[in-house]
């Protein structure tokens, strides 16, 4: 390691996205806590990621919620709360760790933490503090391989690429509490939604797979959050056949459970698919942001995904969701 454990102690790591991008940055999290088994490390991040620190408690000690600055979109920028914030954040880590992104707009900002040691990812031409600890953003191949050349970069082996989503008894509470009629292996997921409209693949394509998993004997279940109901009531609209509409009434975990235990997920690039990559529930992912080999699960073989902005041709999704289906 370039950077012994005996000088580091405390360490943050900045990502402030949503789930499926928290997902990806699991491998990493693995092989620095493998690096660092007696760090303090804390993730600085949006609101609802605390709840993810919690899941993840083997490589996360503390949470700390970024209150956003100027240029980041994912939420509203206020000045006062920022300045507060890098105020109270003054040399209380060793390590500060940039894992948002390609660096354009928030590097300058890490150097404001007044870490002893700061590292990440930054562009050519643009500022990066120290390019012992920084490297050359990595712009390709898939989201968590990414994160794991950081680490490599900082001389921290990798400890494999494989996601993870831990499920607690809790989680298995909360699932049975649906009462949901179905047996493990003998239904479908079918996710329509995504946080994107553009993301989105049409309601009637996601209608015809899930009859067609209806006619080979599987339940049809339809997921998404209480903000997608119009989105699942759109594809139940189109569909021939019943479906099971779960849409806003599981918590998180139950959906962990749920996607686990199913034969097969359909979805839009979001959340879930990493979810299914997490536990080899083999998924269809329809790719609609043109970043398939990114964003995409990495084992190509139980997992599908199609790059529908190159090549828009329901044939091609439908051929892979029968050979995934009649997979053993």
């Amino acid at each position: 390691m370039k950077l012994p454990a005996t000088e580091i102690k405390k360490i943050a790591v900045f990502r402030a996205l949503q789930l499926g991008d928290m997902l990806c940055i699991i491998p990493a999290m693995r092989a620095l806590r493998y690096a660092y088994p007696t760090a303090h490390i804390t993730l600085l991040g949006l609101p609802w990621a605390k709840t993810f620190t919690e899941r993840f408690s083997s490589y996360f000690d503390d949470f700390i919620h970024f209150p956003g600055f100027p240029g980041l979109p994912e939420q509203p920028f206020d000045a006062k709360e920022t300045v507060a914030f890098l105020t109270s954040m003054q040399g209380q880590f060793d390590l500060l760790l940039q894992m948002q992104g390609n660096g354009t707009v928030i590097n300058p900002m890490m150097e404001l933490f007044g870490a002893r040691f700061t590292g990440g990812f930054y562009t050519h031409g643009d500022f990066a503090a120290n390019t012992d600890y920084y490297m050359p953003y990595p712009n390709y191949g898939p989201e968590p391989e990414r994160h794991v050349l950081l680490m490599e970069h900082l001389g921290i082996p990798a400890k494999g690429n494989e996601l993870e989503f831990p499920l607690t008894e809790q989680d298995q509470a909360d699932f049975d509490a649906l009462q949901l009629p179905l047996e493990p292996g003998n239904y479908v997921c079918i996710h329509p939604g995504s946080r994107g409209a553009w993301r989105q693949w049409p309601t009637e394509h996601f209608a015809t797979l899930a009859d067609y998993c209806v006619e080979q004997g599987y339940t049809a279940v339809l997921t998404g959050t209480a903000g997608e109901m119009p989105i699942v009531e759109s594809v139940i609209g189109h569909m021939k056949h019943p479906a099971l509409n779960t849409a806003g009434t599981t918590a998180l975990g139950a959906m962990g459970v749920l996607i686990k235990n199913a034969r097969l997920l359909v979805s839009n690039c979001t959340g879930v698919s990493h979810m299914a990559s997490a536990f080899q529930t083999p998924s269809i992912v329809i790719s609609m942001d043109g970043e398939p080999d990114r964003w995409g699960p990495i084992n190509k073989q139980v997992h599908r995904t199609l790059n529908w902005i190159e090549h828009p041709d329901f044939d091609l999704v439908f051929n892979e969701t029968k050979d995934l289906l009649q997979k053993a």
